[in-house]
């Protein structure tokens, strides 16, 4: 893994200021601590930092084709580069190193474009074709690797992360439109980022820069299925999924370096971890993350995984004091507001893992391919659900709101879990699924805006989502903006940022294309049969987990922001917000603190990101 930047300018005739490529580059170098390349011919730059993976002695970027008409910078892994530059070998090809770098220059002197459908990893890469006088810029199929750029002065540039085109010199205003999206979602998600005239490229795209014409196009999109026709031919489908889940981790512990993996104690990580067991000849290394507060704590599940496969287990216990850290960190390593918190747990257990290896595998992704969230439940019982008459409905939801009231405590929050899910399922798909991205209304968010001028909505921008899908079914519908948009831009932006902060390489085996592939075409009566979420992960490897993790209830990453807010240390911090000046309503901000701090409602996760938004916006003023 590594930070990428350059810049291309349009007129022939300018030449690329090594300075301007030099800082655009530098302050990548966290991405990339072990090296670092240019290569400048004129009107085009290109830039490298790298972090040693593979090929540590003879893998250096920029690599420069034999020809010399090719030159590419790359961040990411090619897995399969072992199996390819087998194939390019038998058709002709030399090799003068053992990088997957090579294997790529191989591939698209050998395969053009179609060289990405080759590819089975993880990628942002840049390609200078002095041949064809274009430059190519390529982001793999799910969005792991992030590639951002920017049209500007007759140039296009293009960086890792936002703060490489910030880097160029250039000043860009904020994107100040997209507030209701990010307040709702606690992110913002591609193409947009909050800065005007910078630009995420999509997953599976890819660009062609030439003659000053930028060209958007797709290789890769999630398959084309209706839900009538999707796979229920479930013991073949189990083979295929445990073929493909073995292979994924073998390919993904290929390095030259110490490896490990995250382990939560969940389902998913239990699950890599032992299928790590079975392809390392020693001691895999685990690394977990623990509170205080026991509703959050999984070091216990997590010590019994690491027992019964007989790994290095490593813990470290989060206390409130690294809020003020921790949010520091977020806001120079995503360069916009990003108000996902589980991302300081992420750079926290990045720290405690990097101290041991350089390259850890995840169970990221598990709950998006195998459709894992409870959500998904709810959405398949509210289906049956609604096809009972609206009358009798209404009479069940009336009961469920009175039990509420007089139920005992120990007992209550079931009975709210029941008056929530009759509650959402009278909503339309889209208000249930803002509803569980945000604890706050679409009208309350609109509210708490102020003097920021024109929105896009939320249901603006969710129209548009799902204008490009073709399923009615709001549990396959949940599914495709899962794995279009959540999954992405939040869930793999806040592995690639909080990991690369600590020069650190995550790998997501659940992430392979091939499983994607198979899962999105997999029937909800095979994925969910009975209510049992991850039926997949338990029927070919429940049998080599041990007990507790498969009867253990599902726990979010999640910080327990509520129980520090609530602490005295933080009134000062509260204060501040609510009193702040970033665009937003004082008044509507001190209620949602007020609400939270009294205990009548869960508004934590929805206050750090108005935190992580002020604190932004004084940074940037």
């Amino acid at each position: 893994m590594c930070g990428i930047a350059g810049l291309l300018h349009f007129d022939k005739g300018r030449k690329v200021d090594k300075a301007v490529l030099r800082r655009m580059t530098n302050v990548l170098s966290h991405r990339g601590p072990d090296g670092e390349g240019y290569y400048i011919a004129d009107h085009i730059g290109l830039g490298h930092r790298r972090l040693a993976v593979i090929d540590l002695s003879t893998g250096a970027q920029p690599m420069i084709s034999r020809d010399e008409n090719l030159v590419i910078v790359f961040n990411g892994e090619i897995y399969n580069y072992v199996e390819l530059r087998d194939e390019l070998r038998a058709l002709g090809h030399t090799f003068t190193t053992s990088s997957d770098t090579e294997v790529i220059l191989k591939a698209y002197e050998q395969w053009g474009f179609e060289c990405q459908k080759k590819f089975n990893g993880v990628w942002a890469f840049a390609i200078w074709d002095s041949r064809g006088k274009y430059l190519l810029l390529s982001r793999d199929r799910i969005g792991e690797k992030p590639l951002h750029y920017s049209l500007r002065d007759g140039s296009l540039l293009f960086g890792s992360e936002i703060k490489s085109i910030l880097a160029s010199g250039f000043t860009y205003e904020s994107a100040n439109h997209l507030l209701h999206i990010y307040l709702s979602l606690g992110y913002v998600p591609a193409p947009y980022t909050f800065y005007n005239g910078i630009a995420k490229l999509m997953p599976g795209h890819f660009l062609v820069v030439k003659d000053g014409k930028v060209d958007d196009k797709i290789y890769w999109d999630l398959p084309e299925i209706g839900e009538r026709d999707m796979r229920t031919d479930a013991s073949r489908i189990y083979e295929e999924f445990e073929e493909y889940f073995s292979h994924s981790v073998k390919i993904r512990m290929r390095c030259d370096v110490p490896y490990g993996a995250f382990l939560s104690g969940g389902l998913d990580s239990s699950t890599v971890v032992a299928a790590m067991f079975k392809e390392s000849p020693s001691a895999v290394e685990t690394f977990t993350m623990g509170f205080g507060e026991k509703a959050f704590d999984e070091r216990e599940l997590a010590r019994q995984v690491a027992l019964h496969f007989q790994t290095n287990h490593h813990e470290h216990l989060v206390r409130p004091e690294v809020f003020d850290e921790a949010l520091q960190r977020v806001l120079f390593h995503f360069d916009e507001p990003f108000g996902d918190a589980s991302a300081t747990l992420i750079g926290l257990m990045s720290r405690l893992a990097r101290e041991k290896v350089t390259v850890v595998l995840t169970g990221d992704g598990g709950d998006e391919v195998l459709s894992g969230y409870p959500r998904y439940v709810a959405e398949k019982m509210g289906g049956a659900y609604r096809k009972i008459p609206p009358f009798i409905r209404a009479g069940l939801y009336r009961v469920a709101a009175m039990a509420a009231l007089v139920t005992r405590k120990d007992m209550r929050y079931r009975v709210d879990r029941l008056t929530r899910f009759l509650h959402f399922s009278g909503m339309s798909f889209e208000e249930r699924l803002i509803a569980q991205f945000s604890s706050v209304s679409p009208a309350m968010i609109s509210r708490l805006i102020l003097h920021s001028g024109p929105q896009i909505s939320i249901e603006e921008y969710l129209s548009d989502v799902f204008g490009k899908c073709n399923f009615k079914d709001p549990f396959y519908r949940l599914m495709y903006f899962h794995l279009k948009v959540s999954l992405p831009d939040d869930m793999l932006a806040k592995v690639d940022r909080m990991s690369m902060a600590h020069s650190l390489e995550a790998r997501v085996p659940f992430l392979d294309h091939r499983i994607i592939e198979l899962t999105y075409c997999v029937d909800k009566s095979v994925k969910l049969p009975k209510y049992e979420p991850k039926h997949l992960l338990r029927k070919t490897y429940g049998d080599k987990l041990p007990r507790a993790v498969l009867s253990a209830p599902k726990k979010s990453f999640r910080v327990p922001l509520r129980e520090w807010f609530m602490q005295e240390e933080f009134e000062g911090r509260l204060r501040d917000l609510a009193s702040g000046d970033f665009g937003l309503d004082p008044a509507a901000v001190q209620e949602f603190v007020t609400t939270s701090r009294s205990g009548r409602h869960d508004y934590g996760d929805f206050i750090w990101r108005l935190f992580v938004l002020k604190h932004w916006h004084d940074k940037s003023a």
